[in-house]
């Protein structure tokens, strides 16, 4: 069954800083025409690193769309035409202050296809090396490190909410049980 639909017209509503919000007229598969709302965004990066304690690297933000708090792996938008390899490294040195000496992927996600376009890269980053941040203008956050197993726990008692954070460290509790 194809269930695609096809894009007919549109029109941007908003543009701004982190993403474009673009109202179009979609062919749906059975020939009838919708409107979609979509929030056009470039991507994503996350890094989950870990330390040689098992540690994970972690940031405490304040989000302020949700009035929370959040407990997140570090991460960032991609500029535009930047490798997702290269903006998870910065988005490390940036947030936490630690290079990796290893990366590896732990896949994409997608947050919320339902509206949002916005597709985030994940990596596993081990060999650590602790240096200094270097935040964005406006950007305050905590460096905490968290130990893996409790990380795993934290997601599982919904302690840890954020989307690609728990997405990240499940998915690389499974990666790594299966390499033991």
């Amino acid at each position: 069954m194809n269930l695609t639909e096809t894009r007919i017209s549109g029109e941007t509503i908003f543009e701004g800083k982190v993403f474009t919000v673009q109202r179009d007229r979609v062919r749906l598969p059975d020939g009838r025409e919708a409107e979609r709302e979509v929030i056009r965004h470039p991507g994503g990066v996350g890094v989950l690193a870990l330390d040689a304690e098992n540690r994970i690297i972690m940031v405490k933000q304040y989000r302020y769309a949700i009035r929370k708090v959040l407990l997140e792996i570090p991460a960032g938008r991609r500029e535009p035409d930047e490798d997702p390899l290269q903006t998870g490294l910065r988005e490390l040195r940036e947030e936490t202050g630690y290079r990796a000496a290893r990366i590896e992927p732990l896949g994409e996600m997608i947050s919320t296809g339902g509206y949002d376009s916005e597709q985030i890269t994940l990596f596993l980053a081990r060999g650590l090396t602790p240096g200094e941040t270097d935040f964005d203008d406006g950007e305050f956050v905590e460096t905490v490190l968290i130990p893996f197993d409790e990380a795993v726990q934290k997601v599982m008692s919904g302690e840890i909410i954020d989307g690609k954070t728990a997405f990240a460290i499940l998915k690389a509790h499974v990666m790594l049980a299966s390499k033991k």
